[in-house]
């Protein structure tokens, strides 16, 4: 094996190899943390409330008859799925995971003043905080992934539901939950690169500012990840009546984009706030408080 002449430089891993070399050491350390252990437990309440309707079901107390503008409803197993993917997941779990994690990809290094550790490996810094993200993408979706499943499995069957005929609905919604799972990341990635108190910024923005937006008339809902997530929603959801009157109530009274729109939409989401969370880590200087 030849070995380098002496003051040779040492050639540096290109930056698609140092993300992996940084995703492997860690995805680990995400999956054990204090943190991973906090959002399993946020997943884990849709899981109890199926389990409580099942039980509902059983004793004959879940009424499945209702009205929703005027017009009769007879609620089935798809549906409630669909709207607990919708209210749970979509609207809730996926937005504080991307929170959580995304604003501490870089954050927790400065915060545990380990970010110039990390920094002086042979790696260039946007590899870091790439491979980071590549974790957290991977973390999260082992947190959801089993939440979601059980769900499906304990609530499609209800009142008549089929899991054959549902299977395909549910990949539509793995989908989308994968999506706003990369797109929130992204965002919050760069959130924690660039201001000081990060999680406070990513909380008030999905506690404040989406919830706000989304239903009030005019051009800044465009400004949000929520609205774009809104638009693929009756592509992934079963398409049936009860769905549609339910989705009228739930989503705003304009019209939502189309899905190639929010595809877009959320694309430009995604690269725009990775991209520029990459050129920050890259250019700016970290000074540890002491």
């Amino acid at each position: 094996m030849a070995t380098p002449s002496p003051g040779s430089t040492p050639v540096s891993p290109s930056f698609f190899r140092s993300a992996l070399r940084i995703y492997d050491l860690s995805l680990g350390q995400m999956l054990w943390s204090r943190r991973t252990v906090f959002m399993a437990l946020v997943v884990g309440g849709p899981v109890l409330v199926a389990v409580l309707l099942r039980a509902l079901v059983a004793m004959d107390l879940f009424n499945t008859q209702g009205t929703i503008n005027g017009r009769p409803i007879d609620v089935d197993g798809p549906v409630i799925f669909g709207l607990m993917i919708w209210g749970f997941y979509l609207r809730f779990s996926v937005p504080l995971l991307g929170v959580f994690y995304g604003t501490a990809l870089i954050a927790d290094e400065v915060e545990d003043k380990t970010i110039t550790y990390l920094f002086t490996r042979p790696v260039s810094r946007g590899a870091v905080l790439v491979g980071k993200y590549l974790a957290y993408l991977g973390c999260t979706g082992l947190v959801v992934l089993p939440s979601v499943i059980l769900v499906f499995f304990i609530v499609v069957p209800l009142l008549g539901g089929s899991i054959g005929t549902s299977f395909p609905d549910l990949m539509k919604d793995l989908a989308l939950l994968a999506v706003g799972l990369a797109v929130y990341g992204a965002l919050f990635a760069l959130v924690g690169a660039w201001f000081k108190r990060p999680l406070l910024t990513g909380l008030v923005f999905i506690f404040g500012w989406e919830p706000i937006v989304v239903v009030v008339p005019g051009y800044m809902k465009r400004f949000t990840v929520s609205y774009y997530i809104q638009g693929l929603m009756p592509h992934a959801m079963p398409q049936d009546g009860v769905v549609t009157s339910i989705l009228a109530i739930l989503q705003a009274t304009e019209v939502m984009p189309s899905a190639a729109t929010s595809l877009m939409g959320l694309g430009v989401i995604l690269l725009g706030g990775l991209s520029l969370a990459t050129w920050l880590v890259e250019r700016r200087e970290y000074v540890l408080e002491q």
